[in-house]
């Protein structure tokens, strides 16, 4: 059984962790969590112990015990995340091919639509046109 071994002191080894629960029956592996940069203990880690019964044991007895100044917390270490997802097995997704728009035909409607458009845009190029005739400063 893998039990999770919390608020450990930074002070702490794996020795003095293997020590401590091998009082309460066989130690299968320890491992303290470390910092990658400092290379110091994040204050937990994991110990394994192959009887169930030694390690509930060990977890009733150890759980609140004062080490290295620090009060432990000692409890039965969940599944990772990646372990505790069941992969379901999934049919591949098909996927529908999306329809080509109809082609669009030119049509002499567009082209006199077109023509319209242009010649308004020549008919409105100067203010006279637009709104009339200009007031010049004589005109006051």
């Amino acid at each position: 059984m893998k039990l999770l071994v919390r608020n450990l002191a930074v002070a702490t080894t794996e020795e003095k962790l293997v020590s401590l629960f091998s009082e309460h029956g066989k130690v299968q592996s320890c491992s303290l969590v470390l910092d990658n940069k400092t290379g110091k203990s994040k204050g937990f880690g994991f110990i394994e112990m192959p009887k169930v019964g030694e390690a509930k044991a060990a977890m009733k007895t150890l759980n609140g015990f004062k080490l290295a100044g620090n009060i432990i917390r000692v409890k039965k270490a969940e599944a990772k995340q990646e372990e505790a997802v069941v992969e379901k097995k999934t049919a591949p997704v098909q996927f529908k091919q999306a329809p080509k728009a109809p082609a669009v035909k030119e049509s002499a409607n567009k082209k006199a639509i077109d023509d319209a458009v242009q010649d308004a845009i020549d008919n409105t190029d100067n203010a006279a046109n637009l709104y009339g005739k200009v007031k010049q400063p004589d005109d006051y």
